[in-house]
């Protein structure tokens, strides 16, 4: 991952389960529907976003990051939609403890047919992050040698 920037507005970083979140639809339109801050990481299923990538994505810059994960009972690998909500939930508490604050992580639970509302979900987590202000710790993590911050 690279050293993120949000140029004006927040960075946000989502982690989407290939199996919800492009389902129907080519992932690669749903993508170019997202806001330029938004930066997607593909991956097989919501259930294999690893809690170090959450706070990866928070390390290198990101203002918010959100998991897309399938709805209730419809995960393809049965329960890694599960997974991936209890993961994100640990993290939220974490996010607190250290002061970046829970708000600025989402899982989103939606069926296939719901992919077009990822844009909604996406953008809302953007509007309440902006309200936040910029990841307070973004300041203290110096970025990559060869490049600003």
């Amino acid at each position: 991952m690279e050293y993120l920037e949000g140029d004006g507005e927040p960075a946000i970083v989502g982690f989407a389960c290939r199996y919800c979140a492009y389902a129907g639809e080519v992932k690669d339109v749903v993508k170019a529907r997202l806001p330029k801050n938004v930066r997607i990481v593909d991956v097989l299923c919501s259930g294999k976003v690893d809690a170090l990538y959450l706070l990866k994505a928070f390390e290198f810059g990101a203002d918010g990051v959100f998991v897309a994960g399938c709805g209730d009972g419809q995960c393809h690998n049965e329960k890694g939609n599960v997974h991936a909500g209890q993961r994100v939930g640990h993290i939220k508490s974490l996010l607190n403890e250290i002061g970046i604050g829970a708000d600025r992580l989402e899982m989103l639970k939606m069926s296939p047919e719901q992919c077009t509302d990822m844009k909604q979900a996406v953008m809302a987590l953007s509007t309440k992050v902006k309200e936040l202000g910029p990841n307070p710790v973004r300041h203290f993590v110096p970025p990559p040698a060869g490049r600003r911050g």
